[in-house]
């Protein structure tokens, strides 16, 4: 089953079940009487039965019920259920029905309605789960998964993966790493291994030969055997090959996941995730949960509606000062690169003279750099040359809060010089950022590692709270001038 028909077979299974849940309360209040006698139905039955169904789908939506769970067990969607359909109750009644029940009929009518939309949803789901399972036991909608490993450990590792087929992985190909103390060499043409029949089942017995002779080759495979999860069987202690697989990974889309050795399941030091019995830990999961992802962008939203509404005279003035100040346009138009290394168009009010870089080509500002206007100068230290990405924040390019993007050309060096750069790019970048209150503007590549710290530091440990931090220093910042 293909992403696409999950995604489809979800929303409609669960809009069924929230439009048959609404039904049965509807018949149990009004029809069956079971709690108030007597009681007036309502004239909008459907018209209401749609409305609560696209709220639920909206809210479903929100906790990431949506979100792509290949191959995780059913029993963890029906806890992650009871904690949504909860929430989502207690939501609707208290902005709905609360001041149209009596003590005794509000507890009754909660109990029963959380207990059909939780048994109708969970039906529902058991189903397309439950068939989503058998379509890939039989080998459709599996996952194309690449091996990396040491040479002696990857005939393991597809020999387990062979084991449990209900975790959804068709090995397509595998990279064996040559152990620097392994006396018998593994031959270049061999190190790399694709199905020679194209189904995977041939794919450690009859090698293809090929060009690439290193891990070097992992991005290209990635995208000529279209892998979505690079399978890493190596040790605890393989630090650099480890680090180089992630180095390789970083902007593919693609999901990691690491062989836990014995050593580090017993020492404590990893907690695996066992995918129908095939234990596997991944590798840079989603930073955060999904309420708080959806509740950055509504906030992202409605900050950014509210900065370009309230403010709106006043940055047409200030368009106009750019304007009147110095000759080119108010706003400067620029490449980007965005989340999953996206190119997009970022605007700021211009700073600089027109046409600043036409001698010197791409360049970082400095703090005295000649190529500002006067105006552009102050601009720059009020962050109000910033304004006008609101409306990339608006569009979805950036964030109110994230690593600040760069330039297709900057990032193209950086990627090389930088270990680990590109994994910037693993969230959306933002207005402002941990490395922007926490460091100066870029003026070196001293600078930029230094900065490149801050933002994996801020991606791994990204949070509401935290995000709230950084914009309180940004405003202080601004207030008191002392940007560059």
């Amino acid at each position: 089953m293909s992403r696409r028909v999950e995604l489809i077979a979800l929303l409609l299974v669960d809009f069924l079940a929230f439009s048959a849940a609404w039904l049965l309360l509807y018949l149990a209040r009004f029809e069956w009487q079971w709690f108030m006698p007597d009681r007036e139905p309502p004239a909008t039955l459907w018209g209401a039965m749609v409305v609560v169904s696209l709220f639920w789908i909206v809210v479903f939506l929100f906790f990431g019920m949506y979100r792509e769970r290949y191959a995780e067990s059913r029993f963890d969607e029906l806890v992650s259920l009871v904690k949504v359909v909860t929430v989502g109750i207690l939501v609707l009644f208290f902005a709905m029905f609360i001041q149209q029940l009596d003590e005794g009929e509000a507890r009754s009518t909660i109990l029963l309605y959380w207990l059909l939309v939780y048994g109708c949803v969970a039906l529902g789901r058991l189903a397309v789960r439950s068939a989503q399972k058998a379509l890939i036991l039989r080998g459709y909608g599996r996952h194309r998964a690449l091996i990396v490993g040491w040479s002696d450990r990857i005939e393991e590792l597809y020999e387990n993966v062979a084991q449990y087929p209900a975790a959804g992985l068709h090995v397509v190909g595998a990279i064996r790493l040559q152990r620097p103390d392994e006396e018998e060499q593994v031959p270049p043409s061999e190190r790399i291994i694709t199905p020679a029949g194209g189904d995977g089942a041939d794919v450690l017995t009859a090698p293809h030969r090929t060009d690439a002779t290193s891990i070097e080759a992992l991005p290209r495979l990635i995208d000529e055997l279209e892998v979505q999860d690079v399978l890493i069987s190596l040790g605890s202690e393989d630090h650099e090959p480890l680090y180089e697989v992630l180095r390789l990974c970083d902007g593919k889309s693609v999901t990691l996941k690491l062989v836990p050795d014995f050593y580090m399941i017993i020492g404590g030091m990893a907690r695996t995730e066992h995918m129908y019995g095939l234990p596997l830990i991944e590798v840079l999961p989603e930073p955060m949960p999904a309420w708080e992802q959806s509740t950055k962008r509504l906030i992202d939203i409605a900050v950014s509606l509210i900065v370009l509404t309230v403010g709106l005279p006043v940055w047409i003035v200030l368009g106009l000062l750019v304007r009147l100040t110095s000759p080119g346009p108010a706003i400067y138009r620029q490449q980007r690169v965005g989340q999953h290394g996206r190119p997009f168009t970022m605007y700021k009010y211009r700073t600089m003279h027109q046409n600043a870089e036409a001698k010197t080509g791409p360049v970082w500002a400095t703090e005295d750099d000649p190529r500002y206007t006067p105006l552009g100068r102050w601009i720059r230290k009020t962050r109000l040359d910033e304004v006008p990405q609101f409306w990339n924040v608006l569009k979805g390019d950036m964030s109110l809060v994230g690593p600040r993007p760069e330039r297709p050309y900057f990032v193209e060096k950086l990627a090389e010089e930088i270990p680990l750069y590109n994994r910037r790019h693993r969230v959306k970048p933002g207005i402002t950022g941990w490395a922007q209150v926490m460091w100066k503007y870029d003026q070196s590549l001293e600078d930029v590692r230094q900065k490149v710290k801050y933002d994996l530091f801020y991606i791994e440990n990204m949070n509401l709270r935290m995000d709230f931090k950084i914009l309180f220093r940004t405003i202080k910042t601004a207030l008191a001038g002392q940007g560059q």
